[in-house]
């Protein structure tokens, strides 16, 4: 795995798990944490953009509840929607 990859995991981890509200922290970073080596290149990409969709949104949408923000909703979004967190 090439060092630009690997940094880019990095800063994605961090960034997941530092957002801001404590659930979310916990939320996004295990999804992150589970599935990071999963992921190929454009599906990291994609995680990026996934983790500039603000908290409340995330919530709202990882919930059911409606949402006012226009989302690109991608396969992160769907992984996101079908994951289960277990404490």
């Amino acid at each position: 795995m090439n060092n630009e990859i690997t940094n880019l995991k990095k800063r994605l981890i961090y960034r997941s798990q530092y957002r801001g509200t404590k659930e979310m922290d916990k939320l996004i970073g295990s999804f992150v944490q589970s599935n990071i080596d999963k992921f190929n290149e454009i599906q990291l990409n994609e995680l990026e953009i996934f983790l500039d969709v603000d908290d409340d949104t995330l919530y709202k949408f990882y919930n059911g509840l409606p949402f006012k923000k226009d989302i690109i909703k991608s396969e992160i979004f769907k992984l996101f929607k079908d994951y289960e967190y277990k404490k």
